[in-house]
């Protein structure tokens, strides 16, 4: 048997008996089926996956069975959950093939592997393909997933087309697929296989040239040297940043996905949407830098929208303060966050010039309705 690929301490302690390889097999048993009290959906699929490494075989098969059973408000819940583990999903994905509205829960959820996604991408409906081809961060950021839709016999030929000619259009030109042959032709006029087109910076080129730079994550507040290596370090990242700006998307999108903090701030700024998204999305951004997106008045909307909406970053108290204080937030956001803030951070808002002026008035107004609940119950004590 395979190790399961994720830690037992992903599941809350009171179901890591029912996934622990040493727990005595009917305790195992009753988690393969499902026979755990107060689980959340998220949680009781995450151990039903880690069950289906179980060395016993019928412990296997039966964690198997039980998920591909579940009722639909428990997976439909766990699929459009974005803390769902990647490999979960993509255990799911197989275990649900036959239900076309799980699957379609299954492209929707940014948490979905971008090798699962391309993997359905060649068998999916026509209505789903359709999600497929309108996920363009995915089709950039992924060659495989445009190559299994110009497989799919169930998609729109138009559909089809449409995302060969996006890709061609950004830079992706797998030469060996004849559709995107065919798009390089409508698009510039030529055909790529006579004349291809000319090879321009590549992430991975850049990354292996600059790899301390643009590969490596470096520790924050590495330690300075001497002012000619700081000027020599200065040149080398504006040599970078030319060179990172003479990119296709297609590559500035592999770049903010593989590479380091370097690179994504240097990304994140890209005027192109689906290239500060890509940098803002990496699994490898830290809560550091979103803290500073957050923060910042000049980050894309888009990439703005991303934090906001996303409970996992809502759990980060300093990302929600820097989310109040940002005037790109919409009102009714930020208004909603100030609610859950501590009373100290409350006051400093009201007595902060540099925030918008609806959000220190509602601070404002919010510490005098304490005052006088305070007042009130002082009172009803004497």
């Amino acid at each position: 048997m395979a190790d399961c690929p994720l830690p037992i301490d992903v599941l809350p302690k009171q179901l890591q008996k029912h996934a622990d390889p040493k727990a005595p097999a009917p305790l195992r048993s009753m988690g393969a089926k499902g026979l755990v009290p107060a689980a959340a959906p998220v949680d009781l699929v995450t151990l039903l996956f880690m069950l289906s490494f179980d060395a016993d075989e019928a412990v296997r098969a039966t964690a198997a069975r039980t998920a591909e059973g579940l009722p639909d408000k428990i997976y439909g819940v766990a699929l459009r959950s974005e803390v769902l583990k990647g490999p979960v999903l993509d255990w799911l994905a197989d275990r649900f093939a036959s239900k076309e509205a799980a699957i379609e829960l299954v492209l929707l959820n940014a948490a979905t592997p971008d090798e699962t996604f391309g993997r359905l991408a060649s068998t999916v409906s026509q209505r789903l393909a359709e999600i497929v081809r309108q996920n363009e961060l995915r089709l950039l950021r992924h060659e495989p997933i445009i190559r299994a839709l110009c497989q799919n016999p169930n998609a729109l030929a138009s559909s089809v087309d449409g995302a060969c000619d996006f890709c061609v259009r950004n830079g992706l030109v797998p030469l060996d697929v004849p559709r995107i042959v065919d798009a390089y032709k409508r698009v510039h006029g030529v055909d790529p296989t006579v004349k291809p087109p000319e090879k321009g910076e590549t992430a991975e080129a850049l990354m292996a040239e600059f790899s301390q730079e643009l590969a490596a994550e470096v520790p924050e507040g590495g330690a300075a040297g001497s002012a000619e290596e700081a000027a020599e370090e200065s040149g080398k990242r504006l040599n970078i940043t030319q060179r990172v700006m003479k990119m296709t998307v297609a590559e500035k999108i592999k770049l903010a996905t593989l590479g380091n903090k370097e690179a994504r701030t240097i990304l994140l700024r890209d005027a192109n949407k689906l290239v500060s998204m890509a940098a803002a999305t990496s699994p490898r951004i830290t809560d550091g830098e979103i803290v500073s997106l957050a923060n910042s008045r000049t980050v894309n909307s888009d990439v703005l929208r991303y934090i906001y909406s996303n409970r996992e970053f809502l759990r980060n108290y300093a990302i929600k303060i820097s989310l109040v204080k940002n005037p790109k937030v919409p009102l009714p956001t930020a208004l909603k966050l100030l609610l859950v803030l501590q009373e100290k951070d409350i006051k400093d808002l009201a007595r902060d010039r540099n925030v918008p002026h609806t959000i220190q008035s509602q601070a404002k107004a919010w510490l005098m309705k304490k005052e006088q609940k305070d007042r009130t119950k002082m009172d009803e004590k004497h």
